[in-house]
């Protein structure tokens, strides 16, 4: 766990992005993908973004790229604002953050060598290496240091497994030398098998670089394997925020508490977890309800959830560990009976 008290490397406050679309039902063309976000990433950790698909992890993704401007809020890197910088010093800044795709084998030329793949970036930042000789050593150097041999450089994607291919592309990633790379499912197209060990790596990588992780997942073994931090999003918002630990082990909000008890737990020491079913479909972001997202699939709502938007709340000992909920989780609570019953 790197060292909380330093200044986060990304610091994003109130970032709010809008899409307008060509019509709708209820008459609003107005699509918020992302409405307030606050959001840090500390140097050299991993945070884990979780939820379910629609509810605007890709969008987030893509503005911390660039791909995206935001409509409102916040956005620094290191102090700086990205979206301020032109010209060289843009140029400068997207090498720090890099990108790691779900699909390793769309994600790779089939007409380009291992080799060209991971050295292309460099055709674009030419004063990194300037020299053929220097870019055919760096390329073996990060062949090997992501555990394939050197004189796979020559190779094409094709000659490659999945779990090959996506090194590759681990290796593309850190071509620019970045201080935090955004993975979006790394793993999920992989075998069981090869999945661990692409994760052994990006942690054996981020213990030898110091390299930071925004790990963005479905599958929640692995954010609980590897994050250091977890960050739950549900219809734009981010709904509550802490340490591995506390989100797994002692969810606030209800949401979250649906989504950890769905989580497989292999240690029969730990007790049964009660499983949490909920009821309906995630609303559409044209329409989301009011007060509180998440009210109209949850089992504690009551009428100060419908009128009132809750705010960021911690418990007594823990105050990195936030969640929006005027009615949160408390240890022990009987949550699948009320959720069935619901």
């Amino acid at each position: 766990m790197p060292d909380v008290a330093e200044a986060p490397l990304l610091d994003i406050r109130g970032l709010t992005k809008n899409f307008h679309v060509a019509s709708a039902k209820n008459g609003n063309n107005v699509l918020c993908a992302l409405d307030k976000i606050d959001l840090h990433v500390n140097r050299g950790e991993t945070l884990g973004l979780v939820g379910e698909s629609g509810c605007g992890k890709s969008t987030l993704a893509r503005t911390l790229l660039m791909l995206e401007r935001p409509d409102e809020g916040s956005f620094a890197f290191d102090g700086i604002d990205p979206f301020t910088l032109k010209g060289k010093a843009l140029l400068a800044w997207r090498r720090r953050v890099q990108m790691v795709f779900q699909d390793p084998f769309a994600s790779l030329n089939s007409r380009m060598t291992a080799g060209e793949i991971i050295s292309e970036p460099w055709l674009t930042h030419r004063d990194l290496y300037p020299t053929a000789a220097a870019r055919t050593a760096r390329v073996r150097e990060l062949l090997m240091l992501v555990g394939l041999r050197a004189s796979d450089a020559g190779k094409s994607p094709q000659e490659f497994s999945g779990g090959q291919r996506q090194r590759i592309g681990i290796a593309r990633a850190l071509a620019l030398g970045p201080d935090i790379i955004v993975l979006d499912e790394p793993v999920s197209a992989l075998d069981l098998s090869v999945q661990a060990q692409v994760l052994n790596l990006l942690n054996d990588l981020q213990q030898r670089l110091g390299v930071a992780y925004i790990f963005i997942s479905h599958d929640l073994s692995v954010v609980r394997h590897v994050a250091d931090r977890v960050a739950v999003m549900y219809l734009g918002r981010i709904i509550e925020t802490g340490t591995a630990e506390q989100v797994f082990e002692r969810p606030r909000h209800p949401y979250t508490a649906a989504l950890m008890s769905a989580s497989p737990r292999l240690d029969a020491v730990e007790g049964r977890r009660e499983r949490i079913v909920l009821r309906g479909e995630m609303p559409s972001p044209l329409d989301p309800p009011s007060g509180c997202r998440f009210r109209t699939r949850c089992w504690k709502a009551t009428e100060l959830c419908a009128t009132t938007a809750p705010l960021p709340s911690s418990p007594a000992g823990e105050p990195d560990h936030l969640a929006e909920c005027h009615h949160p989780m408390e240890l022990g609570e009987d949550s699948g009976r009320l959720a069935r019953a619901s």
